[in-house]
């Protein structure tokens, strides 16, 4: 897995970075279910995608980190949503759902990407943003992904920065990977400075 580093860092703070990442394709696929599983049921629809279950046959190299965010309203990835379980019209819980995606290599485009086969998997274009990234390892729990990323929003308010939209997490290592090893993130876009 190569990791893709399209980000530039603008200000590094003692607890988080804050990146300008500028517009990305990624291809993604939203999965029902709880939020430690949502990551590995999602692989296997995006990693036949990039090993050539695509239109062109043709094969996509394998980038990291690999992105998750929750997909109770339909929204960009960098847009404002904590993740929230959707509820059918009773009011009961209907489960969670939550987008994964992999972040295709920088020179492809929308239109110079191979196209899907398979309609689970999407292809879209993120538009440019200004993160904070908060970096931790371990396991890909809900449990430390929300611990963290209350880390990430007391640091960026410390640092008088108000964050916007949907928190995403993303991870660098495959699941073999021992957990003690593993890099994370957890990444919150936020508004220009004035």
């Amino acid at each position: 897995m190569t990791e893709q580093q399209p980000y530039q860092i603008v200000k590094q703070y003692e607890d988080f970075e804050l990146r300008r990442y500028p517009a990305h394709l990624v291809a993604e696929v939203t999965i029902d279910g709880p939020f430690e599983d949502a990551g590995n049921r999602a692989f296997r629809y995006l990693f036949a995608y990039i090993t050539g279950a695509n239109q062109s046959l043709r094969k996509v190299a394998m980038t990291a980190p690999v992105l998750q965010t929750d997909a109770a309203e339909k929204i960009a990835m960098t847009a404002p949503v904590l993740q929230q379980s959707v509820k059918d019209v009773s009011g009961a819980a209907a489960g969670e759902q939550f987008r994964v995606a992999f972040v295709l290599p920088k020179a492809m485009t929308a239109e110079t990407a191979p196209q899907p086969t398979d309609p689970t998997v999407h292809l879209r274009t993120v538009p440019a943003s200004l993160a904070g990234a908060l970096r931790f390892s371990g396991r890909w729990t809900q449990t430390r992904y929300e611990q963290h990323l209350e880390e990430l929003h007391a640091a960026l308010g410390a640092a008088g920065l108000t964050a916007l939209g949907a928190p995403r997490f993303a991870r660098f290592d495959p699941p073999f990977k021992p957990w003690f090893l593993r890099r994370n993130e957890v990444l919150l876009d936020v508004e220009e400075p004035g």
